[in-house]
């Protein structure tokens, strides 16, 4: 009888636990927004790009600095130290942003509703990522080699499309990116439903990056195919 209740008794509290997780993660995500639309804006206004000139030298720069934030954050992912790099990084990938915001805006006469409806599509994907991943009973974890198999494939792609220009290739890119990552927003979502990620820093991290590549790539798409030009 104790042996029953002393395992009621951890179950419960390994549920508290992953809710206690999982709650975190939602508010730093909402907190991450912050200072990514801010970096963004500061890019739009100041004409930030890091692709200018050379693109594929900017894309090995921003390599280098976004593997240098994983670095740091995944060292003090157990400190508020994290949370201020995570909040760092944010802030630099609304930089990044900045230049496809800024090309939206400025070519599209209805360039802030593409914005909108790319922000709108991404709330729907996350919610409904979330709800499943909270009501789907299967275990994900052998998704995870095939996502990234995709993820790096669509690396490929893109970095052969800065020499190549194919609007074709860049439209197909996109499209298989908003699916591989919100495939991934569910596992990653799921592994923290389930236990397997138990640090709120590291799973922001994750889902963040999930989100922040479904926007851009709903937003791609919808410029390529929904833009108004004056």
């Amino acid at each position: 009888m104790n042996e029953s209740l002393r395992a009621y008794s951890g179950a419960g509290v390994l549920v508290e636990q992953r809710n206690r997780v999982l709650r975190n993660t939602y508010w730093l995500l909402a907190l991450s927004m912050v200072p990514t639309v801010l970096g963004a804006w500061i890019g739009v206004q100041g004409g930030f790009s890091l692709f200018a000139g050379k693109p594929f030298i900017g894309f090995l720069v921003f390599m280098g600095v976004a593997f240098g934030f994983f670095f740091a954050i995944e060292k003090f992912k157990n400190s508020p130290v994290g949370v201020v790099l995570l909040l760092g990084f944010t802030f630099f990938m609304g930089l990044m942003l900045s230049r496809l915001i800024g090309a939206v805006l400025g070519n599209f006469s209805n360039g802030a509703q593409l914005i909108m409806m790319a922000f709108g599509g991404t709330a729907v994907v996350f919610f409904g990522m979330a709800t499943l991943a909270t009501t789907v009973k299967r275990d994900l974890t052998g998704m995870g080699k095939w996502l990234m198999v995709g993820a790096v494939m669509l690396i490929v792609a893109g970095v052969a499309n800065i020499f190549l220009q194919m609007t074709a290739l860049a439209a197909t890119i996109s499209a298989l990116a908003v699916v591989i990552f919100s495939a991934f927003m569910l596992y990653d979502i799921k592994r923290v439903v389930d236990g397997g990620e138990s640090n709120y820093i590291t799973a922001t991290l994750a889902i963040y990056l999930d989100l922040y590549n479904v926007f851009q790539s709903l937003l791609s798409l919808l410029g390529l195919f929904g833009g108004e030009r004056d």
